[in-house]
């Protein structure tokens, strides 16, 4: 596809989160496998092993642990916005699951796209884009190669 055939957006902070205090937008976690099933190993290992410490750091995630008679173990994670995103997690050992849901945790839920300027603001200013040059005087004499002395 041609970059005008992809969705993109401006740069945007959901609900201006982080402008006062920042709150995770990840508020449930469900965790689906099965009892006996090979294919669910690592993530009885993460029940075992790293979820209880995951719970602890994370006071503002409910994470629910649910055994049931399914082939495929997946994690589910709801954000604040409403949207639902689904990871398989067949084969996969209690460290990479762990970090899978670390990465679920700290995104935001929107889906990701191309961005379009990596600045936007709702109110332009006519006076151009600030940098830490902008009110510095001008230096009087030119740098230039000093003189042995």
């Amino acid at each position: 596809m041609t970059a005008r055939g992809t969705p993109s957006r401006f740069l945007q902070s959901v609900l201006q989160n982080g402008a006062g205090r920042y709150v995770c937008q990840l508020k449930r976690v469900s965790l689906m496998f099965s009892k006996k099933g090979q294919s669910s190993l690592g993530v009885r290992e993460f029940i075992e092993d790293g979820v209880v410490d995951f719970a602890k750091k994370n006071p503002g995630i409910v994470v629910y642990v649910s055994p049931q008679s399914c082939r495929i173990p997946k994690i589910v994670a709801e954000y604040l916005n409403g949207n639902v995103r689904e990871e398989l997690v067949t084969n996969k050992t209690s460290q990479q699951i762990t970090e899978l849901i670390m990465k679920l945790s700290n995104q935001s839920g929107l889906d990701i796209i191309r961005i379009r300027k990596p600045f936007h603001t709702d109110s332009p200013s006519i006076q151009g884009q600030w940098h830490p040059f902008t009110n510095r005087p001008p230096s009087r004499d030119p740098i230039g190669p000093q003189e042995p002395g």
